[in-house]
């Protein structure tokens, strides 16, 4: 008796949750495909309901979500995505997460603190995610927290390819913003034609977060443009002050390079008191109309998405896009 053989087509589908929309029909367009149609809505007591209008049987589905205000909503409503994904038995699921809520917390300052960045990582691997897919996170380690393949996505290329090309003419010099992203630093150094590095040494009150109490420049910095290197900006404090610390130290200019813009609280406000005379953010995180201003240059993330998304599709290499080095 011969049994039945059949190779079925492989069939991409690409969803999206209500946090970041804009870059997943992005994504979706570049991709050449459309979102898959999804009823999603909030209950009354604020729990999260969500159906697709169509089926997923069988699919390569790739469930794209910003983890962007309010977090924990972002985060919930991508695990429920999740679960009805598996249930309505879809091959395989990808977790696409342009920016990854918790990964700060991802390891403990002090005793009776939580590894959050873990339990996230956990969480999608309970509600049924076989691989995981982000663009800078904030810690490399992250990746060893979920147990299944993880694409780790830099946004590097973009972002160094337009400050070459807007101030690849002037003398520049690289500077961290803290010792610990020293390595992130010598890359945006080689892809400036080998500009010199600096870094900003700090202190930190660990009772007091968002805070930092010193800076002072280790580094030449005199004369060039300081392009100002960070994964987030978050309520800006650190960068702010960074940049004026360079400033003071004799620095021509500071150029503010980074992948999130979360811009909490006074973020806004401290980017346009303070010296930088750019900031260049990706759409890694919806920025609102009130949180635009005139230095502000939001780069797209999609086309480096959608490369890697076609990549672990067709069994490709996502590190390939990086130099074989993501």
């Amino acid at each position: 008796m011969t049994g039945i053989l059949r190779t079925t087509e492989k069939n991409l589908m690409v969803f999206s949750g209500r946090a970041h929309p804009e870059l997943a029909q992005e994504v979706a367009k570049l991709l050449d495909t459309e979102l898959v149609p999804t009823s999603a809505y909030d209950f009354a007591n604020g729990e999260t309901y969500v159906r697709y209008e169509e089926s997923v049987r069988g699919s390569d589905a790739f469930v794209i979500q910003s983890h962007t205000t309010p977090i924990n909503d972002a985060i919930m409503e991508q695990l429920i995505m999740i679960d009805a994904l598996k249930r309505a038995s879809a091959k395989r699921i990808t977790v696409v997460l342009p920016f990854y809520g918790y990964a700060r917390q991802d390891k403990k300052h002090r005793g009776r603190e939580p590894i959050s960045a873990r339990l996230v990582a956990d969480l999608f691997k309970t509600a049924g995610a076989n691989r995981l897919m982000a663009v800078d996170l904030h810690t490399a380690q992250i990746q060893g927290f979920f147990d299944g393949p993880v694409d780790h996505l830099m946004a590097l290329p973009i972002l160094s390819e337009y400050v070459r090309e807007k101030y690849g003419h002037e003398q520049l010099a690289v500077v961290s913003p803290d010792a610990g992203r020293i390595k992130v630093a010598e890359q945006w150094s080689e892809r400036l034609g080998g500009a010199p590095l600096a870094f900003i040494h700090k202190t930190r009150d660990i009772d007091r977060p968002n805070e930092t109490v010193a800076n002072r420049v280790v580094g030449e910095v005199e004369g060039r443009v300081c392009v100002l290197v960070d994964d987030m900006v978050d309520t800006a404090g650190t960068i702010t002050k960074a940049a004026d610390a360079l400033m003071a130290d004799g620095a021509a200019g500071v150029v503010i390079a980074a992948t999130h813009a979360i811009l909490s609280g006074p973020a806004v406000d401290r980017l346009k008191a303070c010296q930088a005379r750019e900031v260049i953010v990706t759409n890694t995180l919806p920025v609102p109309p009130e949180h635009e201003f005139d230095k502000l240059t939001t780069l797209s993330i999609a086309p480096l998405i959608s490369r890697a998304i076609q990549e672990v599709f067709e069994d490709g290499s996502v590190t390939s896009l990086f130099d074989g080095r993501a």
